[in-house]
């Protein structure tokens, strides 16, 4: 039913669009949509969706679609600091402005740029001027926009899940004043997205309250008496500022008088034009939509003659179809001796409330089948697709007799196709299939499970496949899910005491560093807050910032703090409170109340949090547990072997660069290595100009800080402050640096260059990262875009190298019969718990297993001890 029949409109509504706000919206809801030739498409999805939508369900007769205006508006010459906080347009985004342009024109439809103002200011002079001679629906979601509302003007958003309505009685009712009072509302409270302060302390409800009895600014400022004392105290001092702040969220109702009711009608599209604007943005399923013919489809209705004629680029929805039928009643779930044969099938299965339910084609079964029932059904499939293998096998051991081949996990898949989303959970793999337009879900609901993941495993299966990434899956990454599993459930153990006494410490040396830090400052102050930090330093002691937040302050984050180290005495011991508060509140606080009866902490290993392919852990996190320096080796000790046991902890000796050098090919690197030199002495050599074994330990120590850094895409700012040198100083270190390693020179080149070509990078063993930022003209996303190319090829082999010696650790015969047993794996270490008497069978094994996994132009070397805590072990 159309919101005009819903409304009971007599005339048909003109249809202002805030262009400009669905533009930015489908910008970050579909990132990830781009052509095949990585042009970003995800703006003008979201826009074509929306404007077919609108078209095939309301048949709209005027539509106007409005812009932002480029430039500052008459805004910012009110308020200097108006969206100061707002960032640029991203490229991304700003690349699809000029072809957004040519397909509306294409569409039909009338393209409106306010002069020095907003969209809004637009619409809201357009529906002021048309309300009395036509409905107008406002298609947009900006809070602003309520102030439109009246009594033939409504708010309206279908482009969510759920389509959203507003009429001035639903706002009046809510809000209890009327829509003219939303700029002085707005005005009070503040907008943080238009950085407008408002009055401080003055919230939503306090607002409202005020507004109720005083319905404008002006009565508010006349009636300051009959506040109350509280409220008063708080809006007095700010009684002019926001009559400022009103005129800013006030939107102007006399733009556009040039603008007739004639010039919104929305005209014929050109159709053929239109589909191949849509095909060549690869829009299969909205060129789709488009009929071959005329673009005039004529319809019957009440308020019009038979003669009249509505735009529509859609079929008219079949007659008799006004009236919604009643919900169809739950399914019974199909017990396990009901289900049919599933033999040979591809097979989707996704837990449900009611157990599971299951796609077998154009059909979808639920079943409250036992898994025990159930897994030897699904044994008998082609294929079974499920959101996550690794929570089925967790779920019940009876899926876990299931052969490992037999399983598509779709989380795994879209995590690999596209590693920088973070979520892969089956709610939004759902939705992005809806989200698509390269893929036909017309045959899906998006109320469906199964039949939803089967489609999903068939997308997946030819993307993975034309991306070469399905070797990946079956080799390195679905057999790790079974592994990571069994690591968690054996856990680490944990001495509650030691981490008692080294809590007490550090709580102790807290204290005394918060009283240093008063003395420092001169007055008392509270060092986790970031704004009495940021007084004290930038105001008080006048330091000059190093960064700002995105709201314009100076910064008082970890890496604005490190670039001022040394600068101030409060700087550095600000540093040393931190460090020591992470690891209380990060660990030493939080693990004893994570560990179960028996003193062991069971993590989750997380195989799709990080684009680099690395594991990751929450739950806590143990892989950001500090290992290095003394505070690490501490922390350490903390972790023990069970009763009975010994740790054994074996690490890969400088995997990274073992890495960059098979894949450089840099002679110096390959001879230090196969000689088994100290790769940072031979480094500092070279930079040095001196031998071997003159080398210092300051000289080794600054060759190694290169070598990593610069692995690590570290640039000569960085380089200067962590070896205390001047900055040209630096330059020339790196510049040096590359003339004597030419051959890492060339290594990076060729990986940007590829990446270029390509749009994406790939590891050892064959893990893909887009980088669809590698080439754009602003320089920092570039620079970022190639830092992470050097980045991922090689510390991402790294992650392939030691996720290949975790299975073949965990399927060995000799390690089995030695009672050993994976417990945690971190950074390039391999830990495990085994009886006193096989540890050292069991390290020497695991290390021939770790340096044999692959085979690389230089030698893999492994470290590797026992001890009955972590520390010793290390």
């Amino acid at each position: 039913m159309s919101l005009a029949t819903r409304l009971g409109f007599t005339a048909d509504p003109v249809f202002l669009i805030d262009g400009s706000a669905f533009f930015y919206r489908g910008y970050h809801a579909f990132r990830d949509i781009a052509r095949s030739d990585g042009f970003p498409t995800s703006a003008l999805f979201m826009i074509f969706r929306l404007l077919f939508k609108l078209v095939k369900e309301q048949h709209p007769r005027h539509l106007v679609f409005f812009l932002d205006g480029r430039g500052p508006s008459f805004r910012s010459k009110i308020y200097t600091d108006y969206k100061a906080n707002r960032e640029a347009m991203p490229e991304p985004l700003a690349r699809q402005v000029e072809p957004l342009l040519d397909g509306l024109r294409l569409f039909g439809a009338r393209v409106i740029v306010p002069e020095d103002a907003e969209a809004d200011d637009g619409i809201a002079s357009l529906a002021a001027r048309f309300r009395d001679r036509l409905p107008v629906v406002i298609v947009g979601a900006d809070k602003d926009l309520k102030q439109c509302l009246d009594e033939r003007v409504v708010l309206y958003d279908p482009s969510g899940k759920a389509e959203k309505l507003t009429t001035k009685a639903e706002f009046t009712a809510e809000s209890g004043i009327e829509p003219a009072s939303w700029p002085d509302l707005q005005a009070l409270v503040g907008d943080t997205s238009d950085n407008i302060p408002g009055v401080p302390g003055i919230g939503i409800k306090t607002a409202l309250g005020i507004l109720r009895d005083h319905p404008t600014l002006e009565d508010v400022r006349d009636n300051l008496p009959d506040l109350k004392a509280t409220v008063r105290k708080k809006i007095e001092p700010a009684i002019e500022d926001v009559f400022t702040y009103r005129e800013l969220t006030r939107l102007r109702t006399d733009l556009l008088p040039e603008v007739s009711l004639a010039d919104t009608a929305l005209t014929p599209p050109d159709a053929e034009g239109l589909r191949a604007f849509l095909e060549s943005y690869e829009f299969r399923t909205l060129a789709r939509d488009i009929p071959g013919l005329s673009s005039l489809a004529p319809t019957e209705s009440k308020r019009e003659t038979a003669a009249s004629r509505r735009l529509s680029l859609f079929d008219d929805p079949p007659a008799g179809n006004a009236a919604t039928p009643a919900s169809d009643p739950a399914p019974k779930p199909v017990p396990a001796g009901e289900l049919p044969d599933l033999a040979g099938r591809r097979v989707a299965l996704v837990p449900v409330a009611a157990g599971f339910t299951l796609s077998l084609g154009p059909d979808e079964i639920v079943t409250d089948a036992a898994p025990a029932a159930l897994a030897p059904l699904l044994a008998k499939a082609d294929r079974v697709a499920v959101p996550s293998v690794k929570e089925m096998l967790a779920m019940d051991a009876a899926f876990a007799a299931l052969p490992l081949s037999l399983w598509f996990d779709l989380g795994l898949a879209a995590y690999l196709l596209d590693p920088e989303q973070r979520n892969y959970g089956f709610p939004r793999l759902r939705d992005s299939l809806f989200a698509d337009p390269t893929v036909d879900a017309s045959a899906v609901s998006p109320d469906d499970t199964a039949r939803a993941a089967a489609l999903l495993a068939e997308v997946y299966t030819a993307r993975l496949d034309t991306a070469g990434l399905t070797d990946l899956v079956e080799r390195l990454e679905l057999p790790l899910i079974p592994v990571l599993l069994d690591m968690e459930r054996a856990g680490i153990g944990v001495d509650l005491r030691s981490l008692a006494a080294f809590g007490a410490e550090v709580a102790t040396d807290l204290t005394r560093l918060e009283k240093e830090l008063h003395t420092l400052a001169g007055h008392p102050f509270n060092p986790r807050s970031s704004q009495q930090l940021g007084e004290i330093l930038f105001t008080e002691m006048g330091l000059t910032p190093k960064g700002k937040t995105p709201g314009g302050a100076a910064s008082t984050s970890q890496d604005a703090l490190e670039r001022l180290a040394g600068s101030n005495p409060l700087v550095d011991r600000i540093l040393e409170f931190r460090k020591l508060e992470k690891l209380r509140s990060t660990y030493l606080d939080p693990l004893p109340k994570l560990a179960d009866a028996d003193g062991r902490i069971h993590t989750t290993l997380n195989n799709m949090a990080t684009a680099t392919g690395r594991l990751s852990s929450s739950n806590p996190n143990l892989q950001n547990i500090p290992i290095r320096g003394p505070l690490g080796r501490r922390m350490r000790e903390c972790f023990v072997a069970g009763p009975g046991k010994t740790l054994v902890a074996a690490d890969y000796s400088q995997i990274e660069l073992r890495v960059l050098a098979h894949l450089s090919g840099e002679p110096a690197l390959l001879s230090a290595f196969a000689a088994g030199a100290d790769i940072h002495a031979r480094t500092a050599s070279l930079l040095f100009d001196k031998p071997e074994a003159e080398i210092g330990p300051d000289e080794r120590r600054q060759a190694k800080t290169i070598n990593f850094g610069l692995l690590y895409g570290m640039g000569p700012q960085k380089l200067s402050r962590d070896l205390g040198i001047k900055l040209d100083a630096a330059k020339a270190f790196i510049a040096k640096y590359f003339e004597r390693l030419s051959g890492l020179s060339a290594f990076y080149d060729n990986i940007v260059e590829s990446a270029k070509t390509q749009g994406y990078v790939t590891t050892l063993a064959g893990r893909r990262r887009l980088l669809p930022d590698i080439e754009s003209k602003n320089s920092q996303l570039a620079s970022q875009a190639r830092r992470q190319a050097i980045n991922t090829v090689v510390q991402g082999g790294a992650a392939d190298i030691i996720k290949m010696a975790m299975l073949a650790a965990h399927k060995d015969a000799d390690l089995k019969r030695a009672g050993a047993v994976m417990v945690l794996q971190i950074h390039d270490e391999l830990l495990l718990e085994t009886p006193m008497d096989t540890a050292d069978a069991a390290g020497k094994r695991l290390s021939d297993l770790m340096c044999g996994v692959i085979k690389l132009a230089v030698p893999l070397v492994v470290d590797w001890g026992t001890g009955h805590t972590w520390g010793q072990a290390h």
